[in-house]
C-alpha cells in the first residue's frame, strides 16, 4: 500500500479525473476558491478596521479545507507531494498550513466502482472477474496513487490487489509543477530557493513509484534479500496478476504500526529495534532504501512480533557518496567530537555553509542538545522529548534567516527522510532503543569490508 488507509464503512466513492484538462480544471477551480476566499476574508479584517497580510488571507480554515478537499479528490502527485511536504516540512510551514497536508495523510476518496471496471478492463481484459472467486468491491485501503483490493483465487489463496487510479502516471510533471506554484504564490518559501532539482527528482521518483512492475520487482528483491529473518514479513509477488498499472500480492494479516502503542514495553522496543536495524542494513549493507516512510507502510503481527513491509514504490539505490556521508556523521557522532561533526554536516551538504556560518552558536547548541540527548544511557529513549523544545527554538532563527536557507543533495533528502520518519515513529510509540550500539556495528561493518550488493532493478 502506497500511503494511508481508508476506512472500509465510508462512503468516499469519488471518480478520479483521468484527462490533463479536467485535472487543469481542477487545480483552476482550486486556484479560484481560494482567491474568492481571500477577497471575502480580506474585506471582512478591513471592515473590522484590520489590516491582513497576504499569508493571513491565504492560510484561513476555509482556504485549508480547500485546499484539502481539492487534493485529495486529484489524487496522484498532487495529493502524494502534499503528504510528502506535511511530513518532512515540520517547523519550517506555518502551523495553519501543516494542518491542511496533515489531513491529506488520512484523506483519500476511492474510485466508484464504475471506474474501477474501466482500470480492470484494460488491464486484464473483459472478463477479467472470472480469475477470482471473489473480489471485493470496497477496498481495504485508498491513498494517493492507487487503492488496494482483497480477492480470493480459486485455489484459495488471498490476495491485495493495488490498483492505481486513471490518469495519476500521465499528469505527474503537470501536477508537481501546479502544487509547486501554490508553494510559490503563498509566500511561504524564498523566491532566491532554487527548487528546480528537487521538483525534477520528485517527477522522476512519482514516475517510478506509479510503475508497479517496477514496484513488484523491488518487492520481490525484498524478499530475498531478507530471506528467512524472521523479524519481518514481505508480501509475495503474485507475478500473472501484475501489470505497469496494477500490483497483486499475498495479503498478510497484521494491525498497523501504530497500535504498537499500546503493547508492552518489550513489544514496543523490539519492533523499534528491528526497523532501526532495517534502516541501516539498507544504507550500509543492502545499498539500496524504501524511501517513504508513512507508517502505512507497516503493520505488526502480535503473535510473531514480526513487521509487515508494504509498498515499496519508493525504494531507490543509495549512492556510495550518500552512504559514505552519513558513515563519516555516525562515527564523528560516536566519538562526540561535535566540532568535527559540524564540519562534517556542511561539507556533505546536510546543512548550508551560510546557515552554519551566521548561525554558528544555534547550530552548536543544537548540535550539542542531540548529542546529549544520545548519551544519556545504553538505550535512547525516544519517547523522551525534553531536547526537541531546545532544537524548536534554536532553529527559529535559521528558518526567520530565509536568505540562508539550503536545500541539501537530493540524494541526502531522500535518505534522511527515512531517518526522520522512523524517528518520528519511534517517538510515537515511545521506545527505547541501543542506538548507539546498533550504529556502532553498522559502521563497524562497513569499516570491515562489508559491500553492498548490486541495487535491484526491473
Amino acid at each position: 500500500m502506497d500511503d494511508e488507509d481508508s476506512d472500509r464503512s465510508s462512503d468516499r466513492g469519488r471518480a478520479v479525473p483521468s484527462g490533463r484538462i479536467a485535472r487543469l480544471g481542477g487545480f483552476g477551480r482550486l486556484a479560484g476558491g481560494v482567491a474568492g476566499g481571500m477577497i471575502a476574508e480580506g474585506a471582512r479584517r478591513l471592515a473590522a478596521g484590520e489590516r491582513p497580510r497576504l499569508n493571513d488571507l491565504l492560510l484561513t480554515p476555509a482556504n485549508a479545507n480547500r485546499l484539502a478537499d481539492r487534493l485529495s479528490h486529484l489524487r496522484g502527485a498532487a495529493m502524494k507531494l502534499g503528504q510528502m511536504i506535511s511530513m518532512d516540512a515540520g517547523d519550517l510551514l506555518p502551523p495553519e498550513l501543516s494542518a491542511i497536508l496533515a489531513r491529506l495523510r488520512n484523506q483519500a476518496y476511492r474510485m466508484p466502482p464504475k471506474q474501477l471496471d474501466g482500470v480492470l478492463r484494460s488491464e486484464w481484459g473483459a472478463d477479467w472477474r472470472r480469475r477470482f472467486t471473489r473480489f471485493e468491491a470496497a477496498p481495504i485501503a485508498a491513498a494517493s496513487i492507487g487503492q488496494v483490493h482483497r480477492a480470493t483465487l480459486p485455489d484459495g489463496r488471498v490476495l491485495a490487489v493495488k490498483v492505481q487510479y486513471p490518469g495519476v502516471a500521465e499528469s505527474i510533471g503537470s501536477d508537481v509543477d501546479n502544487v509547486a506554484t501554490l508553494l510559490r504564490v503563498s509566500g511561504l518559501l524564498p523566491a532566491t530557493l532554487d527548487l528546480a532539482p528537487l521538483l525534477g527528482e520528485a517527477k522522476r521518483q512519482l514516475t517510478e513509484e506509479a510503475d508497479y512492475l517496477r514496484e513488484g520487482a523491488q518487492m520481490r528483491a525484498y524478499g530475498e534479500r531478507l530471506g528467512s529473518d524472521s523479524r519481518y514479513v514481505v508480501p509475495r509477488l503474485e507475478e500473472a496478476l501484475t501489470t505497469s498499472r496494477v500490483l497483486a500480492m499475498s495479503f498478510v494479516e497484521g494491525r498497523p504500526i501504530e497500535t504498537l502503542a499500546e503493547a508492552d514495553e518489550q513489544s514496543r522496543d523490539v519492533a523499534m529495534t528491528a526497523l532501526i536495524t532495517l534502516v541501516l542494513r539498507e544504507l550500509f549493507d543492502f545499498g539500496v532504501m524504501q524511501t517513504d516512510p508513512n507508517f502505512a507502510n507497516y503493520r505488526w503481527q502480535p503473535d510473531t512480533g514480526s513487521l509487515v513491509l508494504l509498498d515499496f514504490g519508493a525504494t531507490r539505490a543509495v549512492p556510495a557518496a550518500t552512504a559514505d556521508a552519513y558513515h563519516r556523521l555516525i562515527e564523528a557522532g560516536l566519538a562526540r567530537d561535535l566540532d568535527l561533526i559540524r564540519e562534517i554536516a556542511v561539507e556533505t551538504g546536510f546543512l548550508g555553509a551560510d546557515a552554519a556560518s551566521q548561525h554558528r552558536p544555534a547550530v552548536d547548541r543544537m548540535i550539542a542538545a542531540i548529542d546529549a540527548a544520545m548519551n544519556r544511557g545504553e538505550l535512547f529513549d525516544f519517547g523522551d522529548r525534553a531536547f526537541v523544545p531546545v532544537i524548536r527554538e534554536e532553529v527559529r532563527g535559521l528558518v526567520e534567516d530565509r536568505a540562508s536557507w539550503h536545500v541539501p543533495d537530493i540524494e541526502t533528502l531522500f535518505v534522511q527522510r527515512k531517518v526522520s520518519g522512523t524517528a518520528l515513529l519511534a517517538a510515537r510509540l515511545k521506545a527505547k532503543v541501543n542506538v548507539r550500539g546498533l550504529a556502532a556495528s553498522a559502521v563497524n561493518a562497513v569499516g570491515a569490508g562489508t559491500l553492498p550488493p548490486a541495487p535491484v532493478e526491473r
